[in-house]
């Protein structure tokens, strides 16, 4: 039940390096001081391929946070059964999916269906959870 965290926590490392290898050229190219980049919004003069690669690096660190935390409690909660353990393989393949999305295409509508699709499986998990609580 724990790998599937284990496997988001590398995703977000992966985007991570992936921000880094955009940005900093880009940076570089438009002759930005790294200083300017102490307050948010000053780097949104770079180009859209390097800035919706550090938004989806920040957007792995807002909605999986209900994640880590839901699998942490299934797992401690000894609710980890074959279908827990799919809905959490399955949050991270959506997440993988919205990343790869984002990072590239960046097709707003498809990220959107992606969100809310990864969204309702953390619903289910959630609700399931709460089921075996009661």
């Amino acid at each position: 039940m724990l790998t599937p965290i284990l496997a988001l926590v590398c995703w977000t490392l992966v985007i991570w390096g992936w921000m880094y290898a955009t940005r900093i050229p880009a940076m570089n190219a438009a002759h930005i001081h790294p200083q300017k980049a102490a307050h948010p919004g000053a780097l949104n003069e770079l180009p859209s391929s390097a800035r919706r690669v550090a938004d989806n690096y920040n957007h792995l660190h807002e909605q999986p946070t209900i994640f880590y935390a839901l699998v942490a409690y299934t797992h401690l909660a000894g609710a980890t059964d074959a279908l827990n353990i799919q809905l959490a393989w399955a949050y991270v393949a959506l997440r993988v999916i919205h990343s790869l999305n984002q990072c590239t295409v960046n097709h707003v509508m498809s990220r959107f269906i992606t969100f809310k699709i990864a969204t309702i499986v953390l619903i289910v998990l959630a609700v399931r959870n709460v089921l075996v609580a009661m």
